[in-house]
């Protein structure tokens, strides 16, 4: 299959690409030139961008739903459907996010996507459906290893300290798809935890945490790379103690997530935050619940009552729990309420994400030879096209 996507706009990682064609060939792509230097009978299918954007496909690395189903559902059917919109929103690949849960619970959600990857991979159809649909990267593990002080919207009634025992259930039973564990790193047995998943290649998150500076320096040294969500379920910066967030802002190796939406961060911790890590170390994530993408009304997440007004999710107690946020909103917010350039801001949720979490080589930006996932928006980045490699 030849495909040209013609008169496009492009989002390299550096820079934008004004007025040019880019073609793909058995979903691979294979050049990329001006616009009108190519001979359009020589494909099997022409799309015209219109001098609209194109982009990587966004990979949202911390999910745990979309509209109205849910990681935890723990059916195949909840996952296809997921993919599907997440493909809506020019998300062409994803790691299913679990919550803190009983023990069987998460275990069956994450036998449930280890069968939906390995369908994927085999190209079935899971459901009687045409389209195509988002890819199943992999499992984020959110919990159950985290501080009840900082525990934000998990279920406090399963929160543990790290087990050796149960990691290694969890990641036999994942067939080696469990890409991210978030931890918290002061926990007693964080640091075997920390080790041991590092060297099984596993990213390690530093989340809903009460780490202090040093604790999240000496966590960084074990191997974690990451924090969840930055600000949001983790000790407060302070200017004697500067916590885990601060830590994590001063620290070259360490990607910071980001929820995007002006809800869990001002704008302006959001600029404090670019100007601490630079573009290369933002990933930009949804840390969606099943209300995104549906109206106001009540929902669940991890077994807990949420109550969706605008764009708030919120515990009956009034605790943030997750977001109704998609990626080309926070894409957009990065650009109009931080300032960052549009080719940056798609960086954080593309190039940055593939890289953190190893899919760099053949995902996250527009190069020759790398998967032709893309998504084609307006200047407003509403969602007009998503091609998919596979």
């Amino acid at each position: 299959m030849r495909v040209l996507i013609k008169n496009a706009h492009i989002i390299t990682p550096y820079d934008i690409l004004y007025n040019f064609d880019l073609t793909a060939v058995e979903g691979k792509i294979c050049n990329l030139q001006p616009s009108g230097e190519l001979h359009e009978k020589d494909f099997d299918e022409i799309i015209d961008a219109e001098k609209n954007y194109l982009a990587p496909g966004f990979i949202d690395i911390h999910t745990h739903a979309i509209s109205g189903y849910d990681t935890m559902d723990s059916s195949l059917e909840a996952l296809d459907a997921m993919a599907s919109f997440y493909l809506l929103n020019g998300v062409t690949g994803f790691l299913s996010t679990t919550m803190t849960s009983a023990a069987e619970d998460i275990e069956r959600a994450i036998k449930n996507v280890a069968s939906y990857i390995s369908l994927q991979r085999g190209k079935s159809q899971v459901l009687d459906r045409t389209g195509s649909r988002a890819q199943l990267l992999g499992i984020y593990l959110e919990g159950p290893y985290f501080s009840p002080s900082k525990k934000g919207s998990q279920s406090a009634e399963y929160l543990k300290n790290p087990d050796l025992d149960e990691l290694k259930k969890f990641i036999e039973l994942s067939e080696g798809t469990i890409k991210v564990v978030a931890l918290a790193p002061e926990l007693p047995g964080a640091l075997e935890a920390i080790s041991f998943l590092r060297n099984l290649g596993i990213i390690v998150s530093a989340g809903h945490t009460d780490a202090t500076f040093d604790a999240a320096v000496n966590a960084f040294d074990y191997g974690v790379t990451q924090v969840t969500h930055i600000f949001n379920g983790m000790r407060a910066f302070a200017h004697r103690e500067p916590g885990i967030s601060g830590a994590a802002l001063v620290d070259e190796r360490v990607y910071c997530e980001m929820i995007c939406d002006g809800i869990h961060l001002h704008p302006a911790a959001m600029k404090l935050v670019l100007k601490a890590k630079g573009k290369d170390k933002i990933l930009l994530i949804s840390d969606s619940m099943m209300a995104a993408g549906l109206s106001d009304g009540e929902y669940t997440l991890g077994g807990q009552k949420v109550i969706v007004k605008g764009p708030e999710a919120r515990l009956a107690d009034g605790t943030l729990a997750g977001s109704t946020l998609t990626l080309n909103k926070a894409i957009y917010n990065m650009v109009h309420m931080v300032g960052v350039s549009l080719p940056d801001a798609v960086r954080m949720a593309t190039l940055n994400p593939a890289r953190a979490i190893g899919l760099d080589r053949t995902k996250g930006s527009i190069e020759i030879g790398k998967d032709a996932d893309l998504v084609l928006f307006d200047q407003n980045l509403n969602i007009l096209k998503v091609i998919k490699s596979q």
